[in-house]
C-alpha cells in the first residue's frame, strides 16, 4: 500500500503541475490539460484516502518520509485546481477588460495576430461591460497633466518594465499595444493603450482581452491594475 500511495501522489501531483507547460509547448490540447487537473484532483484525494487506511490498517509500514511526501504532493494537486475553481467563480465570466466600456480601445497591429484566436479581437459588448461594471468599478479611464508624448514613453516604459512584448507604438494616434504571456499555461493576452487630449488633460484608457477561455479567472482587471501601478511608478 505505501507504493501505491506514494505512486498515487506522484501522479496527482504530475498532472496538474505538467498540464500548463504540455499545453504550452503544443504537446497537448487545452481541453486534455484541464482533464489532467481534474483526473490530478481524483488522484490526489484517493492517494490521501490510501494513507488514512494505511495509517489504521498497516501503521508500521508508514514511514515520515513517505506520508510527508504523499501528503505534499496530493495537496498541491488538489489545491491548485480548486483555487483557480474558486477565483472562477468570485470574479464574473468576462475575458476582456477596458477602463473605457463605451468606447474601448481598439486593437490594430495586434488585431492580424489574433486572426486564429477563439476569442474574436471586436470588444465583447454590452453584456460584458455590465458585468464588469459590477465586479470591477474601479477601473475607469485615467487623467494626467503630462504631454501626450511623454505619456506614451512612459506607457512603453512601463511595458518594457513588465516584461510584456510590445508590439506597436503610434505617438501620433496615442496608441500603444503589447501581449502578454503567462508563464505556467503560456496564455497569450493583449492589451492596447489610448492616450488622448482633452484640453488640458490626457486621458488614457487600457484594454486587456484574452485570446482563449471563456474566463480570465480576473486576470486582466488585474493586469490592467498592474500598468496603472508601473505607470504611475514610471510617471512619478
Amino acid at each position: 500500500m505505501k507504493i501505491l500511495v506514494s505512486l498515487l501522489s506522484l501522479m496527482a501531483f504530475l498532472l496538474v503541475v505538467l498540464s500548463g507547460p504540455l499545453y504550452k509547448f503544443g504537446i497537448i490540447e487545452l481541453s486534455t490539460a484541464f482533464s489532467g487537473f481534474k483526473f490530478g484532483v481524483y488522484a490526489g484525494i484517493a492517494a490521501l484516502v490510501l494513507l488514512v487506511l494505511q495509517f489504521l490498517l498497516r501503521r508500521k509500514t508508514v514511514t515520515f518520509g513517505s506520508a510527508a511526501m504523499a501528503i505534499i504532493f496530493s495537496a498541491v494537486a488538489i489545491a491548485i485546481p480548486l483555487s483557480m475553481m474558486n477565483k472562477g467563480q468570485s470574479v464574473p465570466p468576462i475575458h476582456d477588460i477596458s477602463t473605457d466600456l463605451i468606447n474601448p480601445p481598439a486593437f490594430v497591429a495586434i488585431a492580424p495576430l489574433r486572426a486564429d484566436a477563439p476569442n474574436p479581437v471586436a470588444y465583447d459588448g454590452i453584456e460584458t461591460a455590465e458585468q464588469q461594471r459590477q465586479a470591477y468599478p474601479e477601473l475607469k479611464t485615467l487623467n494626467y497633466s503630462q504631454p501626450k508624448v511623454e505619456l506614451v514613453s512612459a506607457v512603453e516604459q512601463a511595458i518594457k518594465n513588465l516584461g510584456w512584448e510590445l508590439v506597436n507604438t503610434d505617438t501620433s494616434k496615442g496608441i500603444v499595444e503589447a501581449t502578454d504571456t503567462t508563464t505556467w499555461f503560456g496564455f497569450k493576452d493583449d492589451i492596447v493603450v489610448r492616450v488622448n487630449d482633452e484640453g488640458s488633460e490626457r486621458l488614457i484608457d487600457i484594454r486587456s482581452k484574452s485570446r482563449v477561455g471563456g474566463s480570465d479567472l480576473g486576470k486582466n482587471a488585474e493586469r490592467i491594475h498592474t500598468l496603472i501601478k508601473e505607470l504611475n511608478a514610471v510617471l512619478y
